[in-house]
């Protein structure tokens, strides 16, 4: 995934005609549109392809099974036209592995949950954050996500992963800001309801590219 603007939309939404009809709308202000079930499981799996005509497409699946399982899931999600597959990697090194070798096989890019956005992610995914960044760069994904939410933990997410790749959902609506975001470490911000649920999201999208650049500009 190419920088250009350093924002991923999420589009959380399960009508497909909405989905296009935003993509349509964004493409010149995105780097990707991340996708998830709410929309592949009403819409079906094809929609994936129809999006990646605006943009590169984000299959948003959080895989989480075992080796075997998890290839079939990412196979199909990099065959449907995704240039990318989010997962998880507490299932272990096997199960991450075996995502990353499918992914490579794709020509595809593989990110790693390492901590989530949403205030339930401190009961059990926050004590193991530090070990699965270490763990995705150990087994060669292309990325990690990290919490725009908390800018300190995205910071020392940063430091265990070097130069690889962060996206970072949770601006906007679950209340972190791009330029906050950007400031920490990450090289794309990911924002959902606030450019799907606004009545101008071409505008929205646009707005908030200026405020990743801005924070870029302060960060060199």
């Amino acid at each position: 995934m190419q920088k250009k603007t350093g924002l991923i939309a999420a589009l959380d939404v399960k009508e497909k005609s909405q989905a296009l009809s935003i993509s349509r709308e964004i493409e010149f202000y995105v780097d990707a549109i991340k996708v998830g079930y709410p929309l592949v499981l009403e819409s079906g799996l094809g929609v994936i392809g129809m999006i990646a005509e605006f943009a590169p497409v984000i299959a948003d699946f959080k895989v989480a099974d075992i080796p075997n399982t998890d290839r079939l899931i990412c196979e199909e999600a990099f065959e449907a036209g995704a240039s990318a597959v989010i997962v998880h990697g507490f299932t272990g090194r096997d199960s991450l592995m075996e995502c990353v070798k499918t992914g490579s096989k794709h020509h595809g890019d593989i990110y790693v949950v390492t901590e989530m956005s949403h205030p339930g992610a401190l009961d059990f995914l926050q004590p193991a954050a530090y070990e699965l960044a270490q763990l995705a760069v150990e087994c060669g994904a292309k990325g990690v996500v990290a919490p725009a939410t908390r800018p300190e933990r995205l910071k020392e997410i940063r430091r265990i992963v070097g130069d690889m790749t962060i996206i970072s959902p949770g601006v906007g609506a679950q209340g972190g800001s791009a330029a906050d975001t950007i400031q920490a470490g990450a090289d794309f911000v990911i924002v959902g309801r606030s450019i799907y649920n606004s009545k101008a999201p071409g505008k929205e999208a646009e707005k908030i590219v200026r405020e990743i650049e801005s924070a870029c500009d302060d960060r060199t």
